[in-house]
């Protein structure tokens, strides 16, 4: 028995004293897809071979050496980020990492040819892939608006792309045999204060009623939407609010995304979460850690990623949420930062199936809530690490920091010869 085994078997008996099996929680950790966001590798850059700089008010700061420059760079990236990332996962695409094979194709244009070779790749590593249409960096989005634009003409070029992602998501979803989600969020907004509210959203919604118009099997492809409170550029307004998207969600039994940074930045999803699973079919969560604003700085394990983790776990809803991340940061090692924002969000998971539950949730009914917030204490100290260290090896992946070391070398073998 080597260091992380004796030292698995001491937890295991710690928590079995507060009635957990840490066996129990490895096998539910064990089947919870965490989506890796691909625009991590390449700076939300995309591989549509244009010169439009990136738009919808993103930012990707820093000029850390070594991203991606092509489709075939990023994928070895993806690999080797989860060779180091226990479990099975999957891919968040955007469209604009097309394949396109030189061939200039506009985004009503695209079809699942174009992603073929995505799916393909998904196939062979044994991973499911979500996707998103994009609704920014491109000219028909350089004023500020997309599916809620004023001109019929420009919204119908967005409807047409926002449909031919549903095809191209549902098809990812069929020939993986895993559930795809499609996520919607536009960038549309005023800078100042508008006088009229209202039209915006209007169109907004009989934009995004066209695209939902086909139906798919929700076997294969399920439809989400996202929200934000405000973006760099439309500080005054966005049209898709909170508000906006919780309403329209639950009127069309639509999936909701809750991202981490697009609500005030004191503001929390973590109790969002029992809220909106009592109206909608499901949640989207994209976990980011704003600072400030929605900067997607890499999640951290902080008491936010905590709670959210917690609230996942103990609303019992595991089948109807699902999870992904998104940040980029362009400072640090790109794959680095994958590595330490999806353990981290694994690291959250499992301290919370680590919970009794059941138990505490008992305390609460009894009103004995004395007894609640001493175990909710005792559990901050119970040795975690030693169950997390034996989950990585049961996995075959590096335990501790030993992964930096694996980063460190593909860095000089690899990422510092892409000038």
């Amino acid at each position: 028995m080597n260091r992380i085994e004796q030292s698995y078997e001491l937890a295991r008996q710690s928590y079995a004293e507060i009635g957990v099996d840490t066996q129990k929680a490895i096998a539910a950790l064990a089947k919870i897809p965490i989506s890796l966001h691909c625009w991590q590798g390449d700076d939300v850059g995309g591989f549509e071979n244009t010169d439009q700089q990136l738009g919808g008010g993103i930012q990707a700061t820093g000029n850390y050496p070594g991203k991606a420059r092509n489709i075939a760079e990023l994928r070895m990236d993806i690999e080797k980020a989860l060779s180091m990332i226990p479990g099975k996962h999957r891919l968040n695409l955007h469209a604009i990492y097309l394949d396109h094979s030189g061939k200039k194709v506009d985004r009503n244009e695209i079809t699942v040819e174009h992603f073929q070779s995505w799916i393909d790749w998904a196939k062979t590593n044994g991973l499911g892939l979500d996707f998103n249409p994009t609704y920014f960096s491109h000219p028909l989005a350089a004023d500020g608006f997309t599916l809620s634009h004023p001109d019929r003409a420009v919204r119908k070029f967005w409807i047409e792309h926002g449909t031919a992602c549903r095809k191209i998501t549902a098809e990812m979803g069929r020939q993986l045999g895993s559930t795809s989600v499609m996520n919607v969020w536009i960038p549309d907004g005023y800078k100042d204060i508008p006088v009229d509210r209202t039209a915006p959203r209007e169109r907004l919604v009989q934009s995004l009623d066209e695209i939902f118009a086909g139906k798919f099997d929700k076997t294969y492809e399920l439809d989400a939407v996202e929200s934000k409170l405000f973006g760099i550029g439309v500080e005054s307004y966005t049209v898709g609010s909170h508000e906006f998207y919780m309403g329209y969600a639950a009127s069309r039994q639509k999936l909701l995304c809750l991202d981490a940074g697009h609500f005030h930045p004191t503001e929390s999803i973590a109790d969002k979460i029992s809220s909106v699973l009592q109206f909608v079919p499901g949640l989207l969560l994209h976990v980011s850690r704003p600072v400030r604003w929605d900067s997607d700085h890499v999640v951290i394990l902080n008491d936010e990623l905590l709670a959210i983790a917690q609230e996942i776990v103990r609303s019992n809803a595991l089948d109807r949420i699902h999870i992904g991340l998104d940040f980029f940061d362009a400072a640090i090692n790109r794959i680095a930062a994958w590595v330490i924002g999806s353990r981290n969000m694994l690291k959250a998971l499992l301290f919370a199936l680590l919970e009794p539950a059941e138990k505490l949730k008992k305390l609460e009914l009894e009103k004995n809530y004395t007894q609640r917030l001493a175990v909710l204490e005792e559990l901050k100290s119970l040795p975690f690490a030693a169950v997390w260290d034996y989950y990585c090896m049961k996995n075959n992946v590096p335990a501790g920091s030993i992964w930096l070391k694996e980063i460190e070398k593909y860095e000089t073998s690899v990422l510092s010869k892409r000038l």
